[in-house]
């Protein structure tokens, strides 16, 4: 996954600061990199999937809620080992 890319994309399609976009940045990759996402459903994780799962997250939340928000999806759907990808702080 191109971090870079998906930094970009989140500025632009969500609320949330540069300390906040650069956790959920940094967990979307070790997302990827773990290859869980692929193993669960068929398919790598790619910035267009980010944005688009996140984009049916509650109206009014930030990103980092967003992505806890489908992270706690995953968990539901696939088990708890996805709750590891949440983010729970980041840098203002």
């Amino acid at each position: 996954m191109d971090r870079e890319r998906l930094d970009r994309a989140l500025e632009r399609a969500f609320d949330g600061g540069e300390g906040e976009r650069r956790a959920v940045v940094r967990a979307a990759g070790d997302l990827a990199d773990s290859g869980r996402l692929a193993a669960d459903r068929g398919a790598e994780l790619t910035v267009e999937t980010v944005v688009r799962e996140l984009d049916d997250a509650p109206e009014g939340s930030s990103v980092s809620e967003r992505w806890n928000w489908w992270v706690g999806a995953l968990a539901v759907a696939h088990g708890d080992a996805y709750a590891q990808f949440g983010v729970r702080r980041y840098e203002e």
